[in-house]
């Protein structure tokens, strides 16, 4: 029997599908990525830039004993499938493991699905492709261009104003934040009035004076409006209509990102890997499989295969009267290319069947993704909005009710709209012509308010708006900038740090166009032109270098350092002032005298970091990473436990035990729960002892 090997990208993932196909498969995972560019070369970059940009790539080091796995699997087959995620990065990795691998006479296939379901896996078995280099020049494209950038100006700050790292995408994400901040500073409150008519109950509003919105900025001139109206009003106007609110599309990366922050606080890397979670297979009891198809995609298309199963679940469980769906039948796609909208993969599997399998965390989306999608086919919201305008003299007041006529939509979205309120007021016993006598007519003093700060969501939502970065590198940019302390999260708003300011400051004048989010926006159609096949990687590379380099050259010669911070004390050993400088484990004080004084201050009550990060993201902060320390006092001094990189900021403990021996699959940490079972540490791994 022919035996064929499958390459996915997680263990998760590899042992879902290892379950659906046939004893002649065996399924193994890269585990992500297996290489990388290298540092070599000039600054570091791993690109030689006068030779086409031709990068030189190495396995990554916690890879190798993946790579040689791999290719010990490789002599007992004849065939390989190279199944890792069907977007750019996945097409990149397929070529990597190909380029990589001590594949000889070996067959090799590309083979994508959108979800992981025992019919989605057989149909891509069946109709396996190659490799699109198009996909993989733009994604190699995009990763030369973010090290070049990265790399330069990272360096450049580092050495001048103390800043960790800049890029593309994250430094235009910052100055979006900082834009906002200096537009919050410089705004200036203005008081003014609203002017309301009362009837009995009903309240109607001022809308016009003299056919323009009034402008009210004082109390006195809200005073002499209300003093120059006659008593009674005249009904000039009752207009009835009916307005359709069409439901929601379905989720793509960025639309789920958003509603989960808004509803649920999450942020979104936490989202995400909920989301990676119930993409890539959960045992639901009879079987394991991907409750939702896949996670990272800017397309709102949804099968017709899942259309038409949906329109039958929506007639016997709702009505015929609530199936709606408007969207243009498209033909059927090769699955290589089955882009689809994040969608539950079986309209039967509702979250109330699927809950006694899921996390808290995990029901939590799946429930935001299935009732989106469900929804999405349903019919329109009908209102019945009645709008009735009242004269007096120059000015128009006006009030509306709003009812609802069919909730549509609304029958499975309602706990997840806001606005699925009625404001229903009884306007049927008015007519035109009809004088009615004001009881009272008062102001309300208001101020104008300042722009919000940017939400998480928000930050997303701006993001993809203006065309920064794509879906998936969103929660990776967030985490950055929290990462680097250029902002901070203050009521789940997002706040400028010193530095963050400062970066920016920098960035603006010496690479302002760089910065700017429309610059982002242009590359990443560049980008996507050479994924059509449109453009060419070397065109593109160069144009960037070579308005991209002056710049830098120009930032080197002019732009100043920032002396570091006086601490207020003299160097006990040679009377100089003391200074606050940065280092490998943080920031700490000395001599400004250096290196004539080498004089630190000593800080006992600090702890030094730990040199081992798992890389694993903190429970508890979120921010943080789950890191081995050694415990320095007490009965537990001297043993080794798990705790957050936020520290002391967040004081999580991981209750697993730390074992002294490493994972054998990407030498990560053993860990033992409360249950005795042994496992790596890393859920990418997957690893069981």
């Amino acid at each position: 029997m022919t035996k064929k090997l499958v390459i996915v990208e997680s263990p998760a993932k590899s042992n879902t599908i290892g379950k659906y196909l046939g004893d002649e498969y065996i399924v193994k995972s890269s585990v992500g990525h297996i290489r990388d560019l290298s540092v070599v070369g000039p600054y570091g970059l791993g690109v030689d830039v006068e030779n086409n940009f031709k990068p030189t790539y190495e396995v990554l080091k916690e890879k190798k004993k993946v790579v040689h796995e791999l290719n010990q699997a490789l002599k007992k087959v004849d065939e390989v499938y190279l199944a890792t995620d069907h977007d750019r990065e996945g097409e990149a990795i397929s070529w990597h493991l190909r380029e990589t691998l001590n594949i000889k006479n070996q067959k090799v296939y590309r083979v994508v699905f959108n979800e992981i379901t025992r019919s989605a896996i057989s149909d891509a078995f069946t109709q396996p492709g190659d490799i699109n280099i198009d996909l993989v020049n733009s994604q190699e494209t995009r990763r030369i261009l973010d090290r070049i950038m990265g790399f330069r100006l990272s360096k450049l700050l580092q050495s001048k104003i103390k800043s960790k790292s800049a890029g593309r995408v994250q430094s235009a994400a910052l100055k979006i934040i900082v834009d906002k901040e200096k537009e919050i500073e410089d705004f200036v409150i203005e008081e003014y009035y609203e002017i309301y008519s009362e009837f009995q109950g009903l309240k109607a509003k001022l809308f016009k004076v003299n056919d323009k919105d009034p402008n009210l900025t004082t109390e006195a001139d809200a005073t002499k409006l209300i003093e120059s109206l006659d008593k009674k009003f005249t009904i000039s106007k009752i207009d009835v209509k009916n307005t359709k609110i069409n439901p929601k599309q379905p989720f793509i990366t960025s639309t789920l990102q958003q509603m989960a922050s808004s509803k649920h606080g999450y942020s979104p890397t936490k989202t995400m890997r909920s989301a990676q979670k119930l993409y890539e297979g959960i045992d639901i009891g009879n079987e394991t499989v991907g409750l939702i198809t896949y996670m990272r995609t800017d397309s709102t298309r949804l099968s017709d295969i899942f259309i038409e199963e949906s329109k039958k679940y929506i007639h016997d469980n709702y009505g015929s009267k609530y199936y709606g769906n408007t969207r243009k039948s498209t033909k059927k796609q090769n699955v290589q290319d089955a882009h689809e909208a994040i969608r539950p993969t079986s309209i039967y599997r509702t979250p109330e069947k699927m809950k006694k399998h899921l996390s808290a965390t995990e029901y939590k989306i799946y429930y935001l993704i299935y009732y989106r999608a469900l929804a999405s086919l349903m019919k329109p919201k009908l209102n019945e909005v009645t709008t009735m305008v009242l004269n007096n003299k120059n000015t128009t007041f006006r009030v509306s009710s709003t009812k609802t006529l069919f909730d549509g939509y609304l029958k499975v979205y309602k706990l997840l709209d806001k606005e699925n309120g009625n404001n229903v007021i009884d306007l049927s016993k008015y007519n035109v012509n009809d004088n009615l006598e004001a009881d009272e007519v008062y102001s309300k003093q208001l101020f104008t308010v300042p722009p919000a700060r940017y939400t998480e969501a928000k930050l997303i939502k701006e993001m993809e708006d203006l065309g920064i970065g794509r879906p998936s590198t969103y929660a990776q940019t967030i985490l950055t900038l929290k990462k680097r302390k250029y902002v901070v999260l203050k009521e789940k708003k997002f706040f400028p740090t010193e530095q963050g300011v400062l970066t920016i400051k920098k960035l603006d004048k010496y690479f302002h166009q760089l910065v700017k989010s429309n610059y982002s926006k242009k590359m990443e159609v560049r980008l996507d032109e050479i994924a059509k096949g449109k453009e060419e990687r070397v065109e593109v590379l160069t144009d960037f270098y070579q308005y991209f380099m002056p710049l830098v050259a120009n930032a080197n010669k002019n732009m100043s350092k920032v002396p570091p911070k006086e601490t207020g004390e003299l160097c006990p050993k040679c009377g100089s002032k003391m200074v606050i400088r940065t280092g490998k484990y943080g920031e700490f004080e000395a001599c400004s005298n250096y290196p004539k004084c080498k004089y630190i201050k000593q800080n006992e009550n600090k702890q030094k970091p730990d040199v081992f990060d798992t890389g694993v993201q903190c429970p508890e902060c979120e921010d943080g990473t789950l890191v081995l320390r050694t415990a320095r006092k007490g009965k537990n001094k001297g043993n080794k436990f798990l705790g957050s990189s936020n520290y002391p900021k967040c004081k999580y403990i991981s209750p697993l035990k730390v074992e002294e021996e490493r994972c054998p699959k990407c030498s990560n940490l053993l860990v033992t729960n409360e249950a005795g079972e042994t496992y790596c540490i890393d859920p990418k791994c997957g690893y069981k002892k």
